[in-house]
Formats: structure tokens, sequence, C-alpha cells
């Protein structure tokens, strides 16, 4: 077969992420169309001695997908397949954007049963670091994988599920880009359904008090705490049956982007420029947080616009450890000179069977950290994330973290099962990179 796959040189082409903090020059950038063109560039690439990678949106804050080699872009590998009614899935291109795919969804009266709240990022980005919404009984966006197709590092191009090559499909939906390069999922989905979002402000000993009430009593709870007060903004969604009530048009636009990005990036620069001022600045913004109730489809629910670059770390916690841990980095921040400008962000997931999920095999709560894009951040990742490890936590793939791979042998107890899986996949580490070798070994 003929290599169409496109390529370019290392001069046009330099690679930034979202958030700004990670860079690479590859050798080489491809952008194919199918399976069999990206195997041809791979086998290319390895003839050559090139290491190669695969990037989404770059909305990742690791350096997950960086290398100086080979650079795969999925921008030509995207749209709907094909969808099932009958079956109940999808089969899309492994870098359709999220909002792609929500919106394709909606169009056939489908929807996925949960979702991640930023829709930038490709399918086979959010899959592959185990991005994840907030539901008590829905699982992250990796759970309802049905089958992919992915590319090895030898060139073979392997149909995956539950029956058909059962390893790879278990380890590689959370596969960090160490197993091969996905090129199409098939995706669980259902027929379209509407949730009501309630959302409040609490205090926060009256969200951590009720913490494990309001995660019984609702299928997606989260809440933001703001750093330097003792306020909550917190999201109860739950299954309705209507009628549709969305936000107003204009309302909506003030609240969702007025406030919650362009006073907040604002007010975020003028944290940067002033430190001293942030916790007045916070103490202002989250009581300006409103309470609204709205029905509407899921994505229009669950998701949200984030303007506002920010850095990330984000461990996954034993849900009955959250709270406890949440305690402990407020009385950090008390008794330091921290100053945070950025909300911690509170969610939670059922246990799953995925080797390398922070969820795998416990329910689990997410803490998130933000530090906007300047701000000194290190002290703060650092001091945090000491809490978060003596509370067993598991970072996010996709995330900053300082974890190398004895910690992670002892977090996972199904560590080995996928390592032992890469050596049979790519003994010759075709798919590695700094990261990843930090995180899984030579």
């Amino acid at each position: 077969m003929t290599n169409t796959v496109s390529t370019t040189a290392r001069t046009q082409y330099p690679w930034r992420n979202w958030a700004g903090n990670i860079t690479c020059s590859p050798v080489r950038s491809a952008t194919p169309t199918s399976a069999e063109e990206l195997a041809s560039a791979i086998r290319t690439a390895t003839e050559n001695g090139l290491k190669v990678k695969a990037v989404g949106t770059g909305h990742s804050c690791a350096a997950a997908a960086a290398t100086d080699g080979l650079l795969v872009r999925p921008d030509r590998m995207t749209g709907i397949r094909s969808v099932d009614h009958a079956a109940g899935t999808i089969t899309v291109g492994a870098g359709t954007p999220l909002w792609h795919l929500n919106a394709a969804l909606s169009s056939h009266g489908l929807s996925l049963p949960n979702m991640s709240d930023i829709m930038e990022q490709t399918v086979a980005g959010a899959t592959s670091t185990g991005s994840h919404g907030s539901g008590r009984d829905s699982a992250s966006l990796s759970v309802q994988i049905k089958g992919f197709e992915m590319v090895t590092a030898d060139g073979r191009v392997l149909k995956c599920s539950a029956a058909e090559n059962p390893e790879v499909f278990s380890a590689a939906r959370v596969g960090l880009g160490a197993l091969g390069i996905i090129t199409e999922l098939t995706l669980a989905v259902e027929p379209e359904f509407l949730l009501m979002a309630c959302e409040d402000p609490m205090s926060f000993e009256q969200v951590t008090q009720e913490f494990d009430q309001l995660v019984a009593e609702n299928e997606h709870f989260g809440f933001f705490w703001y750093p330097h007060t003792d306020n909550c903004s917190t999201k109860r969604s739950n299954r309705s049956q209507g009628p549709a009530a969305p936000l107003p048009r204009i309302g909506g636009w003030v609240e969702d982007e007025l406030l919650s990005n362009g006073l907040f990036q604002l007010a975020c620069s003028i944290g940067r420029r002033f430190p001293a001022a942030v916790p007045g600045i916070a103490t202002v913004f989250s009581r300006a947080q409103p309470s609204r109730t709205y029905t509407d489809i899921p994505y229009k629910v669950l998701t949200a616009k984030r303007r506002v670059r920010f850095l990330e770390m984000e461990y996954a916690l034993p849900r009955e450890a959250a709270v406890e841990a949440l305690r402990e980095l407020r009385t950090l921040i008390e008794r330091s000179r921290l100053k945070i400008n950025f909300p911690v962000e509170i969610r939670i997931a059922p246990a799953d069977d995925i080797p390398l999920s922070p969820a795998s095999g416990r329910n689990t709560a997410y803490l998130a950290l933000h530090a906007y894009r300047g701000m000194p951040h290190a002290a703060y990742f650092s001091a945090a994330e000491r809490i978060m490890t003596a509370h067993a936590g598991r970072p996010h793939w996709g995330k900053l973290h300082s974890r190398t791979v004895e910690y992670l042998k002892g977090a996972y107890p199904r560590f080995g099962e996928f390592t032992a899986l890469r050596e049979q996949l790519d003994p010759h580490r075709v798919f590695t990179n700094p990261y990843l070798k930090r995180l899984l070994g030579d």
C-alpha cells in the first residue's frame, strides 16, 4: 500500500501544550488518515531510530506526548465512523474532539453516560490518561470503551475488545500511550436524557460534614473550595423527566463567560501581580458565585468552558480519605505563606477494573489543585503531594506530579500486569519518552 501520510520537518512545527509548560521539537510530524498509514509511518521511524509519540490537543500538563522523534497528530483521524443504536455504541476516530463527539451524539438522540468536564480533548487523549468527570455510579470515559483499533510498535493493527485481544483491551483503555497508538474507539452510549443541576454555595464545614450524604444522594456531585476562605461552590446533578429548562442565554453567558472566565481571568492576573491581594480577591469572587437550577441534556450540564489557562495536579484518593486530606490541605495553606488564587476541585468516581486507572479497584475521590499560569506553584504542589501520597493517592497521568515507578508499583496492585504487557508489545520502547521512563521504568 502506498504511504500517503503527511510529514513535516522539525523547524516548521514545534509543539507546545495548552498550558504552555511543555514544548518539544520533533524531527518529524505525521498526520495519518488511517491505521495502515500510521503503521507505515511507525515502521519508517523505527528504521531511522526514532521514538514515536501521539499527541491530542495538548490539554495535558504532563509530558506524556512529548518527543524529539516522530510526533503523530490525529487531526485527520476524526469523525463518526458508525452508530449502532441496537448495540448502544458509537465508533469514532481517535482524534475526534470531545465537543464534536458530544454534539454528534446529540444529533443522533444519544449521549455518553458520563463525561469529563473539558470538551477540547481528543477521545483517545482523554481515555488514555484516565480523564473523568464526577459520578457516583457512572465511571470515566475509559470505562465506557467497548473496543478500539490500535497500531503496535512493530506496525501491526490490532482490533481489541473484551472478546478479541482481551488483555490488550483491558490495559490499553488507560494506556498512557505506552502500549500502542489508538486510531479509533467504540464507546457505550445510551438514549439522550435530561439532567437537573443544582449549583449552590455552601460553607467548607457543611460540605465536608455532609460529604458522604451528598455523594450518596446525587448521581453527580462535586464542589470547588476557594483557598483562604470558608466558601465552596457545589454542584448536584440528577436525571430528570423534564421538561428541559436550560440556562437563559444572556444570564448563562454572564455567569459562565463573563464571571467564570472573563472576570476570573482578571482576578487571577491581579493576584499574580499583587500576591498579597489573593485572599481578599478569593473572598469576593467566591461570594459572587450564583445559586441556580437548570435542566438540560448531559453535555450541557456536565461540561464547562475553561478559558483561563492553568497548571494542574490531581490525585485520586480512596473516597473515605477525601475529607481528611482536604482538611489537611486547608491547614497547610492557612499555616503557610502560600497564596492560592485558584479553587480546589473535588469529584468522585466508582471503582473500575482497568489496571492503571486511578480508580482501579476502589471507590475514589479526586482532588485537583490548580495554579494560574505564571504563578509560583512548585512549593504548593510539592507540599500538597505529600498529603496526597500519605493517603495512598494515585496521580492523574495527564497532570503534574513527581511520582516514579517505585511509588507506582505499590499504588497499583496490577502495575506488573501492565508493564509485562508493555514488554510484549513494545520491547524496544518505540513509544517511550522521559516521562514514561519515570513512570514505568526502562
